[in-house]
């Protein structure tokens, strides 16, 4: 969508909130011995204190209220009460909800508990990269261009992009144009940011696959040479300088 009134500025400023709490205290509440459905439990419980529906619920029929991925699920990972998290886990939390007819989407990987796998270096390198990313964003801007200097920083660190994932419009629904914001540069792609839009920009890094393929839940996806991913996703208003981050309470970048 694009911003044209306060009303909906102060929409999307709400729902944005809403998602943004939720990813920061389920991430500072995932410990060594949960289960994933425990940890979801508390993000549904508290977007329902915001009054907040879970979008890929809401969207798509999916079972859970987020997406919690763990090691070498990519992501769409769905909360289970037999999945217990561990010492060294790299995990991915997905957080996007409807509220008064507004919709944002925010997401964080990080590590469990000690590093004990080294998951931490692609961790920062997807940080990294979306800050990077964020700050080179604004109207006229190509989509393209974006795409091309995610993948030239991950190259720098040694890592891949995932080629068939990438982010999207948001507002009034919870994809919408332009879509595909691609982790790499499409040539095919003249599209531009354009001014007052509202898209959810995020990263997926990757240690050895480039695609993303689906398991047979029909939901949870893994790398198509294995290895591990990192996400990290932020919602913005795009502006003639630097973006208006909605979501920057997560403090994902902390």
């Amino acid at each position: 969508m694009s911003i044209t009134n306060e009303t909906e500025l102060i929409g999307m400023q709400k729902v944005s909130e809403a998602v943004a709490y939720t990813l920061r205290e389920m991430t500072r509440y995932a410990k060594p011995g949960m289960t994933t459905k425990e940890l979801d439990d508390y993000g549904a419980g508290i977007l329902s204190e915001f009054g907040a529906q879970s979008a890929p619920h809401l969207t798509y029929g999916f079972p859970g209220c987020t997406c919690i991925s763990v090691d070498d699920e990519f992501c769409h990972g769905i909360p289970t009460h037999s999945r217990i998290l561990k010492d060294g886990d790299l995990i991915n939390i997905d957080v996007s909800a409807e509220l008064n007819g507004f919709w944002a989407d925010n997401g964080n990987s990080f590590v469990i508990g000690k590093d004990i796998h080294q998951h931490q270096k692609l961790v920062n390198a997807s940080k990294e990269i979306l800050q990077k990313a964020i700050n080179h964003i604004k109207g006229g801007v190509k989509i393209a261009d974006i795409g091309h200097l995610m993948e030239t920083e991950a190259r720098k660190k040694g890592l891949k992009v995932i080629k068939n994932l990438g982010g999207h419009g948001v507002g009034r629904s919870l994809h919408e144009e332009p879509d595909e914001l691609l982790n790499y540069r499409n040539r095919y792609d003249s599209r531009r940011f354009r001014k007052n839009s509202v898209v959810a920009i995020e990263t997926f890094i990757s240690t050895t696959s480039t695609l993303a393929i689906e398991l047979n839940d029909g939901w949870t996806m893994v790398g198509n040479k294995g290895g591990y991913m990192a996400q990290h996703e932020h919602t913005l208003i795009v502006t003639d300088g630097k973006p208006f981050i909605l979501t920057e309470m997560n403090t994902i970048f902390n």
